[in-house]
């Protein structure tokens, strides 16, 4: 079946979004989707239920980003107001970045941020404007930028955002969003895990804003997809190899950890490496690593919804996200969970 963009619709009561995370990481729900594509079944769970949901030897594959305090607000040298987000570390002292301005700032013109420091503008790189820093990016942005919350979230971010909005694994500081299924992982949890013998896995995928951008095209075939920076270190492609020789799960943890692995599968075997990834994940997929996944409730027409459409079956995803707007589930960044299973990698 061809599917075009409003099969990907649905209605949302604007309270089922969640505007904060919950006291606690593992406090969210879990919907576990089984049973096959035509006849799901669900189960209501809470999230700490994972533990009995997995088995030694099966391999959560976490994505390890860290989520930028990518948001500044600052002024032009003509005076006019500025917002820039960081989309992409390019090196040291270089940015790709959204610029938001009543009018466009020139190549060579500077913009003073935070008012703390000056950024140089560059060349156009597309939709993003290339900003060159006057001293190391990372240190600047972590000293004076904001943490860039969702556009569905209503509230600037504070200081328990600082803490929630980013995984308690997080490392390799790039993304602009944070990888939102590992938000309910915390420490007592990964160590019930970890003694029960499931086994932990790394990539890193930095998250960019275009994870928000609604699809515009009612023909998916001719939708853009945004590109994202991806490493599968070695040691995960091992980790992988041997959860199969045991039979066990490869768990992609979040659709950025599912894509990382799916990208670099894309020649029939799991390659280590980084690299650019542009991959579209549509119903008619076939997967060739991932096995089951943990991930939150996404967007009307997003590509991530098409994506677990595509995972665990176009008619399951629309009737489970029917059950879990009419079971008061919240949904996206800091909403609950689901774990679904792909019926013809299982």
């Amino acid at each position: 079946m061809t599917y075009s963009l409003s099969d990907f619709d649905f209605d949302l009561p604007p309270d089922r979004i969640a505007q904060t995370p919950l006291p606690e990481r593992s406090a969210s729900r879990l919907l576990q989707v089984s049973g096959n594509r035509e006849a799901p079944v669900f189960a209501d769970r809470h999230f700490a239920d994972i533990v009995a949901q997995l088995q030694a030897g099966d391999l959560l594959v976490f994505n390890d980003t860290r989520v930028l305090k990518a948001r500044f607000f600052g002024v032009k040298s003509s005076g006019g107001k500025v917002e820039v987000l960081v989309e992409r570390v390019l090196d040291e002292r270089t940015v790709h970045a959204q610029v938001r301005a009543s009018k466009s700032p020139p190549a060579g013109s500077t913009m003073r941020l935070a008012d703390a420091f000056e950024v140089t503008v560059g060349a156009r790189a597309g939709e993003f404007y290339t900003l060159t820093f006057p001293d190391d990016v990372f240190a600047l942005i972590e000293r004076h930028g904001r943490l860039p919350l969702p556009p569905y979230i209503e509230h600037d971010a504070d200081a328990f955002d600082e803490s929630r909005y980013q995984t308690v694994y997080a490392r390799t500081p790039g993304a602009v969003a944070a990888p939102t299924a590992g938000l309910h992982f915390d420490a007592g949890l990964l160590a019930q895990l970890q003694a029960k013998g499931v086994q932990f896995a790394y990539v890193t995928l930095h998250v960019g804003a275009g994870t928000f951008q609604p699809v515009r095209t009612e023909n998916l075939a001719e939708h853009k997809m945004h590109t994202e920076w991806y490493t599968v270190p070695a040691e995960t492609v091992e980790a992988v190899a041997a959860a199969r020789a045991l039979g066990r799960d490869v768990v992609a943890v979040g659709t950025t950890s599912m894509r990382a692995l799916e990208s670099a599968s894309q020649s029939g075997q799991l390659i280590a490496g980084s690299r650019e990834t542009a991959l579209f994940i549509t119903p008619g997929y076939r997967f060739k690593t991932v096995t089951r996944l943990i991930t939150n409730f996404h967007l009307p027409k997003s590509t991530l919804l098409m994506l677990v459409s595509a995972f665990a079956g176009y008619e399951a995803i629309r009737a489970a996200y029917a059950h879990a707007i009419s079971h008061q589930y919240r949904f996206f960044s800091y909403g609950d969970a689901m774990l679904l299973t792909n019926q013809e990698t299982a």
